[in-house]
């Protein structure tokens, strides 16, 4: 992952909202929910999710699909990993330190 990929998608969830939004978008798994709910589940207005929805988006950790009338947004699990995988990289100068990378990886 390029630093400045990194930066982006760090700046993106340092903020409250957005960082609620991406722990509820990952915690819900690759189906994702859709805004109307999101908006529900975190007590937020509309404008204020489309706000945050948009910068998740820009920074490539959530995606959105259309189904139907409604659009589901979910968390870019591949972009998560990378991303960890770029903050653990050389973890502990090489040695063993017990910290498994990246997240939800089969088998895991």
């Amino acid at each position: 992952m390029k630093l400045n990929i990194a930066v982006k998608a760090l700046a993106a969830i340092a903020q409250e909202t957005r960082l609620s939004l991406f722990r509820l978008l990952v915690q819900t798994g690759e189906s994702g929910l859709p805004a109307g709910l999101i908006a529900k589940e975190l007590n937020i207005p509309n404008a204020t999710l489309s706000f945050h929805l948009k910068e998740l988006s820009n920074a490539g950790l959530i995606t959105a699909r259309q189904e139907s009338r409604f659009i589901y947004y979910a968390a870019n699990f591949a972009a998560m990993n990378e991303l960890l995988g770029f903050l653990t990289e050389n973890c502990c100068a090489g040695a063993s330190c017990g910290v498994e990378t990246p997240c939800c990886e089969e088998g895991a």
